[in-house]
């Protein structure tokens, strides 16, 4: 049975990505605002009020969600650009889907989602190789994460909870 909690599988990181392997990265998280805002319209109160599965975020908390995380990982990149091998901050997602404001419409996360991406997009699309083997540290894991390998993972995350919320509507037949 297919684990509906990673819809699209787990992300991997790679050692090495190809020039093409980035650009189609950048391209997907390019094209997620729209996506998304596709995925959402229409949706009632409920259904924006209806978790992806049982004991999971809602709708509505995955689309706040998104552009908490994409806020994080742009700050992110700003900081591997800007700092050698910074350690970031990490925070504490699943509490932050529970402040206040992850229960107002989603299209304040999607219009902030769309503005966000396409300055992000804008950065991504002009770094060299030299700066895309740039790293940061993760405090918790103590890892070293190059920036190709934030690039693809940020890709995968819209794309992972893009598919919850599809995913849902077509159990839900909605």
């Amino acid at each position: 049975m297919e684990d509906i909690r990673y819809p699209i599988g787990k992300f991997s990181a790679q050692d090495q990505q190809t020039p093409s392997e980035i650009s189609a990265c950048i391209n997907r998280i390019e094209s997620l605002p729209e996506k998304l805002e596709k995925a959402i319209a229409g949706l009632t109160e409920k259904q924006l009020d209806t978790p992806y599965r049982e004991g999971g975020w809602t709708v509505r908390q995955v689309v706040h969600h998104v552009a908490d995380s994409h806020l994080n990982a742009y700050i992110r990149t700003k900081w591997i650009l800007s700092e050698e091998t910074p350690v970031i901050k990490a925070y504490l997602e699943k509490l932050w889907a529970e402040t206040p404001e992850t229960k107002a419409d989603p299209v304040i996360s999607t219009t902030l989602i769309k503005s966000l991406h396409t300055k992000w997009v804008l950065l991504l699309k002009s770094l060299t190789p030299e700066q895309l083997k740039r790293e940061l540290i993760h405090p918790e894991t103590k890892k070293h994460i190059a920036l190709h390998n934030l690039i693809a993972m940020y890709a995968w995350h819209g794309e992972h909870h893009l598919a919850h919320i599809t995913g849902l509507k077509h159990r839900m037949n909605w």
